[in-house]
């Protein structure tokens, strides 16, 4: 995808003729190679699947990885009034939907592990043409907690509340949200994740899965069902 800010790279598995399209953001330091074989089970279930390479994310689209750097960085860019990297990064999964939209006039879900999950549930916020919203092992970032109890106001509260992805949960409904985590989860606890789903209207599903952090087989096997129990009548 070009744009003004630089080209970021996407991959696109998919049939001739999808009942349906997921936009797919990446946790940190996940590559397209890792989701090769995730890519190929969608299309062959007669789902189009577009992995979005996110911004310093360690793949071919050039960036900052999310960071305390890149928070300040960010931040300077959003006082001085321009577009964040973290901005950019949701305009990307924008984007996507739009090119996927385009090509193949289906429902289009936004979708994400971990941090992915994070932009993913920004970009459903604040872009209504997204049919629905899945996070895997995702919770808040906890910079709008952190920027409170240390007594900032003003334009850093602004700027945490604008990256934060409950505050964009509301605006989902009344499509679907789909979240899925770990009991045994290491890097985001359990209860983070039910907390952050909980800040969601319906309808909404909270669902476990075996495993630890991040998307694996098991939770494929659970968005394929909830999208075959939507789109049985296509098939």
């Amino acid at each position: 995808m070009h744009t003004q800010s630089g080209d970021v790279v996407t991959y696109l598995a998919a049939p001739k003729k999808p009942k349906a399209a997921i936009v797919y953001a990446p946790g940190s330091g996940e590559k397209v190679t890792g989701h090769e074989e995730r890519m190929v089970r969608y299309a062959a279930a007669g789902y189009a699947f577009m992995f979005v390479d996110t911004r310093g994310n360690g793949g071919e689209t050039p960036g900052i990885p999310f960071s305390p750097l890149l928070v300040q960085q960010d931040y300077n860019r959003f006082e001085n009034g321009d577009w964040p990297q973290y901005y950019l990064s949701v305009c990307d999964l924008v984007n996507a939907q739009q090119i996927v939209s385009n090509r193949f006039s289906v429902p289009v879900y936004a979708m994400g592990s971990s941090n992915g999950g994070r932009y993913a549930a920004v970009a459903a916020g604040v872009d209504p043409q997204f049919a629905g919203y899945v996070g895997v092992s995702i919770s808040d970032w906890g910079l709008l907690d952190s920027t409170i109890q240390e007594g900032y106001s003003g334009n850093p509260v602004r700027f945490a509340t604008s990256v934060e992805p409950g505050t964009y949960f509301t605006k989902i409904t009344p499509r679907p949200v789909w979240i899925f985590h770990a009991a045994s989860d290491p890097i985001i606890p359990f209860a983070s994740g039910k907390q952050f789903f909980d800040r969601a209207l319906d309808p909404k599903t909270f669902s476990e899965f075996s495993g630890d952090h991040g998307i694996n087989s098991n939770v494929d096997t659970q968005i394929l069902m909830h999208l075959r129990q939507i789109y049985a009548t296509r098939e």
